[in-house]
């Protein structure tokens, strides 16, 4: 079909590769799926969810294109469009500056829609989060940057020529009416109904969470265990609704004493963990 450029993006499902498709001359993005069982059958679910959503979604402005697939020696392969960096790369290289309040605000609408389509189709992203969200353009503009400069020197910093976005990643993907792994979504980014044990509407905290990230610049929960995790979550936004609490799991029941107050500090599982909570303050509002 084509050839591998020098250009990779290595993960524990595998790796992409950035190649040249010969036929249709145009630059191309290979998802190459590592030979175990769990990721092969992930990859098939990615296949199966992106051409449901490439049928349905006329415009296709919403979720990245496959291409095609195939099996090269047991390796699952996803040809996908070639798109720009992640909201989580971009900053990275771009001297971990935020984006700009009204750039965020558009990221969010965008996917917003993107959520509420899934929803329509009854699908379940799982996973959403700054890596699995890029930026269809890799084109940017160098811009001065006032708040970083001192005295005669200048600073600059760099914004995406264009804000549209298009999610990635959908081998976690979950049907509605199918049974839900007990934990997903990344941590970082999980919301407090998949660490007690039940789902409701858990992608609009995950998509707070993006846009909190994206404005300040990095993560707002640092957290490494379930119980630091919903401590930090009611530090910065308050006590945990109550209907959530009284819907908890038996495996989230531990995380709690005398009711709905939280097993903390006598839970923390160090020092550390406790002096990282002392350091967030009350989201303002």
């Amino acid at each position: 079909m084509g050839e591998a450029k020098s250009a990779s993006v290595v993960g524990t499902f595998g790796r992409v590769l950035e190649c040249w498709d010969r036929q249709n001359r145009d630059y191309v993005a290979i998802k190459v799926v590592r030979s175990i069982c769990r990721y092969r059958d992930a990859a098939m679910v990615e296949v199966d969810v992106l051409e449901h959503l490439a049928k349905n979604d006329k415009d296709a402005s919403h979720f990245v294109q496959i291409r095609n697939w195939f099996d090269y020696h047991n390796h699952i392969c996803i040809v996908f469009e070639r798109l720009g960096p992640s909201l989580f790369d971009f900053p990275k290289g771009n001297k971990y500056c935020p984006f700009p309040v009204d750039l965020v605000r558009e990221f969010g609408r965008q996917l917003l829609e993107s959520v509420a389509y899934m929803h329509d189709s009854r699908l379940i992203h799982t996973d959403l989060k700054p890596e699995n969200i890029l930026l269809v353009s890799s084109e940017y503009v160098k811009l001065p940057d006032r708040k970083r400069s001192f005295s005669d020197e200048t600073h600059f910093r760099c914004l995406p020529k264009s804000s549209a976005i298009k999610l990635i990643d959908f081998g976690s993907t979950a049907f509605y009416n199918q049974n839900h792994s007990s934990i997903v979504s990344t941590r970082h980014y999980r919301a407090p109904e998949i660490i007690l044990g039940h789902w409701e509407s858990y992608a609009l905290f995950s998509l707070s969470k993006i846009g909190t990230s994206s404005h300040s610049g990095e993560a707002l929960f640092q957290n490494h265990e379930n119980l630091e995790h919903l401590v930090m979550m009611e530090r910065v936004f308050g006590p945990l609704p109550e209907h959530m609490i009284r819907r908890a799991n038996r495996g989230a029941e531990k995380y709690f004493r005398r009711g709905s107050r939280l097993n903390w500090p006598e839970g923390a599982v160090s020092r550390e963990s406790i002096r990282a909570v002392k350091k967030l303050g009350r989201l303002k509002v």
